[in-house]
């Protein structure tokens, strides 16, 4: 049987819940990824996505209307915008409780943690088809 750990992600990024969306913004315009896993202490609290941080930005930046209230949205920080309370993993649970959760709670990824609630992996949509590629193809 598949396993999540088997498929997961472990490359991962984290931020701090008190860091500015101008950090995570520049996170993700420098980096090819889509989520990132809200930790403090190394203990996951949250999970933001690039479309979380988009729906938190004005969409005036960087055009020339741009006004100072606009640059203050940037300011903001990660816990205002977070998913709290995210759904998550262990390593050894199988792919089939991965699939089911993607499908039921309509998310788009799954933190995968350690016994303390840290965060070892991250499972998308896109591991899963990997792994099942991988195994089948």
């Amino acid at each position: 049987m598949l396993t999540v750990r088997q498929i997961m992600t472990e490359k991962i990024v984290t931020v701090e819940m008190d860091d500015s969306l101008l950090v995570v913004k520049e996170i993700f315009d420098n980096l090819k990824l889509h989520h990132l896993l809200v930790t403090e202490n190394e203990i996951l609290f949250g999970v933001l996505s690039d479309r979380d941080l988009l729906r938190s930005l004005s969409p005036n930046l960087g055009k020339l209307s741009e006004t100072a209230k606009d640059k203050e949205t940037l300011h903001k920080r990660v816990h205002q915008v977070m998913t709290r309370k995210p759904i998550t993993l262990t390593p050894d649970a199988p792919i089939r409780e991965a699939v089911n959760l993607l499908i039921t709670r309509n998310v788009s990824c799954i933190p995968v943690v350690d016994e303390e609630f840290k965060p070892v992996g991250i499972i998308t949509w896109r591991d899963v088809m990997k792994g099942l590629c991988a195994e089948s193809c």
